[in-house]
This record gives structure tokens, C-alpha cells and sequence, in this order.
């Protein structure tokens, strides 16, 4: 049995019989003004994080959510497009989109504003998306990249990067981890399907991002996930799990590279009113900038003693320099 089809299994069971503890998210459940949860939902929301971003969702965009769980977040973004298959849902397990059928009834039944037909559920593959090119605003996933090996993870991005508009974005929450893990645990089948031994590093992560083609990348959260410990898992040491969110957008890749946000702020506190480095960069005095990677290093390359950079806090949440 491939790693796949554990992974569905598990989800199918998953549907049938909802798992509280499947997933640990460390996120507060968002209820909206006039929005209710069906309790159900809640109990089926397969996630480490959160996909839904008031400031990604003016303007009615067009939605697709892949890997629906029990249609939580669907449910939360049609909040901010109340129109006829304004967001798709898609995903591979027939169960899922079953009990994601079930549960709009109920959201139906205590939010007036919602119709079930506001979300178009689609059978269809991550790596083999049934959506076309350039048509969705705002794509998300949440806790199901992780899942993928490299060769899959790289296809998964791809069709995103393909079904999205330009400037677009792709919208995710997954399992990251720094430290290595051993053959047995990368190996597990159950263990991969679980968002526990498929985490990636950071860097890694957003290199896959990069690869691609999307050209800006933001490190919106970092929070603990979860920990594997020797007496109940294969590994000789603790192994320490965090979730991240990260919003890759369909931007033009710069010529020097791409900008990856993860936090970090310049403040100039020197002599003028502000500070120009001719590049497009205007710091005003002593009002922190956020600054993207590469910004950073230019600036830094300078050499002033008149300017602070903080380290990445691996939150972001827009504006700055690029």
C-alpha cells in the first residue's frame, strides 16, 4: 500500500467516524459576526492552523480549498463570497465530501446568509487539480502538503501555481521541522499520513514554494505543534514539530530573487527625516519597516550604523517593502 492510500484511509475513517484529536490546531475557532459553526464542524477541523485571512478575501474572490475535512474553512470563506460556487472544494476521499455535504445542511440550518450551493464540491486529486488555469484568487490547504513526498509536494505546488490569477494567492498551513528525522519515521506511511514525519524545514518548504515560480512568499505564524519522543515513537532524541502559515503569491519573480518575508523590520533613527537607499527603500525615521529577506542583506550590506534590523519573529502581516 502506498503512503497515498494510507493517507486516504485514514481520512476515510476520519469522515466516518470524526476524530477530535486527529489534529492539534493551536488556533482560537474564527466565528465572524453572524457566523455559527456547526459543532460538528469544529470536531472535524483537520488542521494545524488557519487558512481564512480577512485581508485575502475583498472584492468576492474566487476560492478553492483543497482537501475539504468537514467544510469548516469552506464554510468561512463563502462568509466573504456569498455567491453561487464562489468557492470549490475538492478532494479525493468520497466520505469527505460526503460529511462536507452533510455539515452545510446544518449550516444552513443556523446561519441565514448561507447556502449550500454558495461551495461547489469536486472529487478531483491535489496532484491532478479539476480546476483551470488562471481562475481562482485565493487557493488553500491546511495540514495536506506536509503529507506529500517530494516528488508529489513539487506536482501539488504546481497545479496550484497553475489554477491561480496572477498576483494571486495560495494560502497554507502545515507542519515544519527543523531537526532531521531518521529513515523509519520518514518511511511511515500512517506516521506521514498523521502531519507528523513529513515535515520539511523552513527553508526547504519555502524553496519548494520559490521553485515554482511564486516570486513573493509571507511567513504569516510560527506556533508549537507537536513532539516525538522516544518511548512512543522510532527516534533516539525529542523531535520538536511547529506549524507554520504561509501565504505564496503568484507575483512576477524579481530578477535578484524572490521576497520571502519572515519577519523581519528595519527602524532608521539617524540625523534626516529619512533615509533612501536608491533602491526603491524609504525609511522614516524611527517607524519600523517590514523588510523582506533579501531587502534586509541589501540594507545591512551598507554598513550604517544609524539603522536597526530585527531578527525574523516569522510573522507577517503585510505591508513594508516590496
Amino acid at each position: 500500500m502506498s503512503y497515498l492510500n494510507a493517507t486516504n484511509d485514514l481520512y476515510k475513517d476520519a469522515a466516518l467516524t470524526p476524530d477530535v484529536g486527529l489534529c492539534c490546531t493551536t488556533n482560537p475557532i474564527w466565528e465572524f459576526p453572524g457566523l455559527k459553526i456547526p459543532k460538528i464542524m469544529q470536531e472535524m477541523n483537520y488542521g494545524c492552523g488557519s487558512t481564512v485571512h480577512a485581508r485575502d478575501l475583498t472584492n468576492n474572490p474566487k476560492m478553492l480549498y483543497v482537501g475539504v475535512g468537514g467544510g469548516m474553512e469552506l464554510l468561512q470563506f463563502s462568509y466573504f463570497n456569498r455567491e453561487k460556487g464562489g468557492v470549490i472544494g475538492v478532494d479525493v476521499v468520497d466520505e469527505m465530501l460526503e460529511a462536507s455535504r452533510k455539515n452545510f445542511i446544518e449550516a444552513e440550518a443556523q446561519n441565514d446568509w448561507f447556502k449550500s450551493d454558495f461551495v461547489e464540491l469536486k472529487k478531483g486529486d491535489a496532484l491532478n487539480l479539476p480546476v483551470e488555469d488562471n481562475s481562482i484568487d485565493v487557493a488553500a490547504q491546511n495540514c495536506l502538503f506536509n503529507i506529500f513526498k517530494a516528488e508529489d509536494l513539487k506536482l501539488a505546488i504546481d497545479e496550484m501555481y497553475r489554477i491561480l490569477k496572477p498576483h494571486g494567492r495560495l494560502v497554507m498551513s502545515d507542519p515544519t521541522c527543523e531537526q532531521p528525522m531518521n529513515d523509519t519515521l520518514r518511511n511511515d506511511d500512517r506516521l506521514r499520513a498523521l502531519c507528523l514525519s513529513g515535515s520539511l524545514p523552513i527553508d526547504q518548504y519555502v524553496k519548494a514554494l520559490t521553485d515554482a515560480g511564486f516570486g513573493t512568499i509571507e511567513i504569516r505564524a510560527r506556533k508549537p505543534y507537536r513532539i516525538l519522543d522516544p518511548k512512543n515513537y522510532p527516534t533516539d532524541e525529542l523531535i520538536y514539530i511547529e506549524s507554520i502559515e504561509v501565504a505564496a503569491i503568484k507575483d512576477p519573480m524579481p530578477e535578484d530573487g524572490p521576497c520571502i518575508f519572515t519577519g523581519k523590520a528595519a527602524i532608521y533613527y539617524g540625523d534626516e527625516d529619512y533615509f533612501d537607499d536608491k533602491a526603491g527603500h524609504i525609511l522614516l525615521k524611527n517607524q519600523p519597516l517590514a523588510i523582506c529577506d533579501k531587502t534586509a542583506g541589501a540594507l545591512q550590506a551598507l554598513g550604517r550604523d544609524d539603522i536597526y534590523f530585527s531578527e525574523s519573529t516569522f510573522h507577517y502581516d503585510g505591508g513594508g517593502c516590496c
